[in-house]
């Protein structure tokens, strides 16, 4: 103790304080590494993982479906941005409300009423998904207008998330609607070249790292990790100029005629390329709340049909080549009708003599029968065949149908005449319109496409010879011209070669008083480049025969087409006169069937 009383403090006390500072301090430090530098158990890396677990987050950045496009660059499919709404009911209903948590969930759900209003959703609807719980995700509303979508963000309520996302648009509406089909929500093909092509239009997504608040708004991005990689975009054959004027054309037909459907399709016969295909009824592929099955549907690739009428010119083609005919031969078709295995087959008179050419012209059953029934089958057949009927055009469209040509051991005689004219067989729409297109050039069988030829067409393949092609359409413009069944498909300054058909429909009793109405033919014929055909479905108000029906509808749409392709006039004077009428006996090897019974009241048969 020292003089004045105060006890002295021993001299270790001080160094001994300022170790135990400098160990705690010590201590801190090394803590202070092993969370913040050394790569320990509970070090840096664990807590930065901790953390990033809690913040950050991998956006997945959706990808821009390639557009498509007709031949002359106008958009027919394009994808716009939109956002969907979607909610984290987990966010929305905690099960303790006495946390901060559940304090702003309550808070949150006396705004939904607010929140249905925005999304233009009824209240009750809106409550059912956000109360719905075991959920994490769940859509409250899909591709909404970005202005829409920021007005219900800006309400800011817990748990409400947005979602950026494409959706396809198409500008022409109905008009392309059977030839694109159309995607599902979610931006995949599902109907039409939309189906078909799914993969080269469909991009691949990518991703980026963000990190989010607890709010789960985006602080800043971190790193893109993957860039979204656009779809490619597809050029069709289609020529949207032309594609319009056959939608307008037989939706008006179809409204005179009081007609149930119908298809129009148009090729351009230098390349093969479609460059119009319109179908009746149609849907509107942005609004597909009222569309159903049968306005869906192609019938220009998907309906089969008897093709009637339209079928003779390759019958003949087997007829000149055996031989036994040239156009100017005569065949007699009194007295106006022929008895087959029991069946009637009537014409609408009595055309006497005629010539093969006056046939086609006339569209003579008792003329087409007794040539059919003088040639062998098989001849007939096989010209069918060798025009592509009853095979695939490959062109890739889904459900595309092959066309049905039978094959049988026996024929009967009635099944022989019914062949030769049309029944029997069952093509497409383009079928018809592509073994059309031989005729056209003198000969060659090209194939058809959808897509938009770079460079030269491809070789087709010599199917008749170029003699016997031209022949027949010297024949089919007789059709046309006074005196034949399609004189309404004419089209001033042009020359056009076709056929026409009347198709009696099958029903549940065989066939029936209910129509397919057609016409097939191309223009001009001295340089021939539109082939189309037109087909008209249950023609109700009086009117059934495809002169009177299609062959209108096949004028107006190939007249706007030579106009907007610039195709010069090949026609300055009126249109060739039918060949004569031919009153030669028969050739020695026809030999006439003899009716079975000469009653005025005839077996209804196809005709």
């Amino acid at each position: 103790m020292s003089a004045s009383g105060v006890q002295a403090l021993p001299r270790w006390r001080l160094p001994a304080l300022v170790a135990v500072l400098a160990t705690l301090l010590s201590l801190l430090v090394w803590r202070l590494l092993m969370l913040q530098v050394l790569d320990t158990d509970h070090g840096y890396e664990f807590l930065k993982d901790q953390g990033d677990a809690r913040s950050v987050r991998t956006e997945i950045l959706p990808a821009h479906r390639g557009q498509i496009l007709d031949r002359n660059g106008e958009p027919l499919a394009i994808s716009t941005p939109v956002v969907s709404i979607w909610v984290n009911p987990a966010e929305t209903n905690p099960e303790k409300t006495d946390t901060d948590s559940g304090k702003i969930a309550l808070a949150a759900q006396t705004r939904w009423p607010e929140l249905a209003k925005r999304l233009g959703m009824s209240r009750a609807e809106v409550e059912s998904k956000l109360a719905l719980r075991g959920k994490r995700f769940v859509y409250l509303r899909r591709q909404m207008p970005p202005s829409d979508a920021d007005a219900v963000m800006a309400l800011k309520i817990p748990g409400v998330y947005a979602k950026r996302e494409y959706r396809r648009f198409y500008p022409a509406g109905e008009v392309t609607a059977h030839i694109l089909g159309f995607t599902d929500i979610d931006d995949g093909g599902q109907e039409g070249l939309e189906l078909a092509y799914n993969d080269y239009l469909s991009g691949a997504p990518g991703s980026k790292s963000v990190l989010k608040d607890l709010g789960g708004k985006i602080i800043r991005v971190i790193e893109a990790n993957k860039p979204a990689r656009p779809g490619h975009d597809l050029t069709l054959s289609i020529d949207l100029r032309l594609q319009y004027i056959a939608h307008r054309e037989l939706r008006n037909a179809l409204q005179e005629m009081g007609a149930s459907a119908g298809s129009v399709v148009m090729l351009d016969c230098q390349t093969g390329e479609i460059l119009a295909m319109a179908n009746q009824p149609a849907f509107n592929p942005n609004n597909r709340t009222r569309a159903n099955t049968n306005g869906m549907r192609n019938r220009a690739m998907l309906d089969l049909i008897e093709p009637g009428s339209t079928i003779k010119p390759f019958s003949m083609v087997a007829a000149l080549e055996s031989g036994k005919y040239n156009p100017l031969t005569p065949v007699d078709a009194s007295p106006g009708y022929i008895v087959v295995d029991g069946k009637t087959l009537k014409d609408p008179v009595n055309y006497g003599p005629i010539n093969i050419t006056r046939i086609i012209t006339k569209s003579s059953q008792v003329g087409m029968t007794r040539v059919a029934l003088s040639l062998d089958e098989k001849n007939i057949w096989d010209a069918f065949q060798r025009f592509g009927l009853g095979s695939s055009l490959e062109t890739g469209f889904p459900g595309e149908q092959h066309g049905m040509l039978p094959i049988r051991r026996r024929w009967s005689d009635i099944e022989r005449a019914n062949f030769a004219f049309g029944y029997g067989l069952q093509v497409t729409p383009l079928q018809l319109a592509r073994a059309y297109s031989v005729f056209a050039m003198g000969g060659e069988l090209a194939p058809v496409t959808l897509l938009k030829r770079d460079g030269a067409a491809p070789a087709g393949k010599q199917v008749v010879s170029a003699g016997v092609a031209h022949q027949i359409t010297e024949m089919m413009q007789t059709v046309i011209a006074p005196g034949g069944t399609g004189t309404r498909a004419n089209i001033p300054g042009y020359s056009v070669a076709g056929k026409t058909g009347t198709v009696h429909k099958v029903g549940v009793h065989g066939y029936e008083d209910r129509y397919h109405s057609l016409f097939a033919g191309f223009a001009p014929v001295s340089a021939p480049r539109i082939v189309t055909v037109v087909i008209i479905d249950d023609a109700s108000l009086g009117k059934y025969h495809g002169g009177d029906v299609a062959a209108p509808v096949f004028a107006k749409v190939v007249s706007g087409a030579m106009r907007l392709l610039n195709v010069a006039p090949d026609q300055t004077q009126k249109p060739p006169a039918p060949v004569a009428k031919s009153v030669v006996t028969k050739p020695a090897e026809m030999k006439p069937i003899v009716a079975k019974s000469t009653s005025a009241s005839a077996v209804k048969g196809p005709v």
